[in-house]
């Protein structure tokens, strides 16, 4: 704009206020805020997520390269991405990151995905998939927990092993046997809520567990409690709920089951 148009602008200008004065507060996160590693493939958490946590608890994501199939080899490339990925999220105080990724939790290791988290955020909390279920179960007091994934056969019992190497016991386990993330995304609640079910259906179990962060629990999660008469919840349930607790919110949240009226163990 020339000095001559912005002369002729100002010209029919009634009043121009500048230097208004103004107060601040903590933002959108009055109670806390969240950060969330998402994968690059994953179409469920973000949804999920919005859907779990309350008003005044602020939700940013970054999303961390993935490849669609879901491997051994392909999830432990995806922790050199890490650092870079948190540095991308905005400039507020987190309160908790979490790590979006279930299997690849397992693969990298919970402990090495917080020190990479650290590399960037020093002493901020730190959470995942599989830390987040250890905690909801303790604070539950379930052990024997059937578990449900989408993943294929050398995964699946790598996942148990690593549950019951932490304390869990796995007697029951059903799997949709499907490695494209994509087509993960896209199995109805129907087929999950039936799948609960069935694998839940078994007295050798007292809750169940469906891993993935791709399949869509968080909005059956209650109706289908009710059902089954045992607690259930998710890779994202889990992780939701427990960003929140170690964030500091403590209130039970009604209609997302019986893990968001519960606190942490001590």
């Amino acid at each position: 704009m020339t000095i001559a148009a912005h002369q002729a602008g100002k010209a029919g200008l009634v009043s121009n206020i500048e230097n208004i004065p103004f107060d601040t507060d903590n933002g959108i996160g009055q109670s806390a805020n969240l950060g969330l590693l998402v994968l690059r493939t994953d179409q469920t958490i973000e949804d999920e997520f919005r859907f779990a946590l309350p008003e005044g608890v602020a939700l940013y994501e970054a999303r961390l390269h993935s490849p669609v199939e879901i491997t051994p080899d392909n999830l432990r490339k995806m922790e050199a991405d890490i650092p870079g990925t948190v540095g991308l999220l905005p400039d507020v105080r987190f309160d908790v990151i979490g790590f979006g990724c279930t299997s690849g939790s397992l693969v990298i290791g919970e402990a090495q995905i917080a020190r990479r988290v650290r590399e960037v955020m020093p002493g901020v909390e730190v959470t995942d998939p599989v830390t987040a279920a250890l905690a909801a179960f303790k604070a539950m007091g379930a052990k024997k927990i059937a578990l449900l994934t989408p993943y294929i056969a050398t995964i699946n019992h790598a996942l148990r092993e690593a549950f019951m190497a932490r304390g869990l016991e796995i007697p029951v386990m059903g799997s949709f046997n499907e490695p494209d993330d994509n087509l993960v995304a896209r199995i109805t609640t129907e087929a999950i809520e039936k799948a609960i079910l069935d694998v839940g259906a078994s007295e050798e179990c007292e809750a169940v567990f469906v891993s993935c962060t791709s399949l869509r629990v968080a909005r059956i999660a209650e109706r289908v409690e009710v059902k089954l008469g045992k607690p259930v919840t998710s890779s994202n349930h889990a992780m939701a709920w427990h960003m929140l607790r170690l964030g500091g919110y403590d209130k039970p949240i009604e209609g997302l089951g019986t893990l968001y009226r519960t606190k942490l163990a001590g």
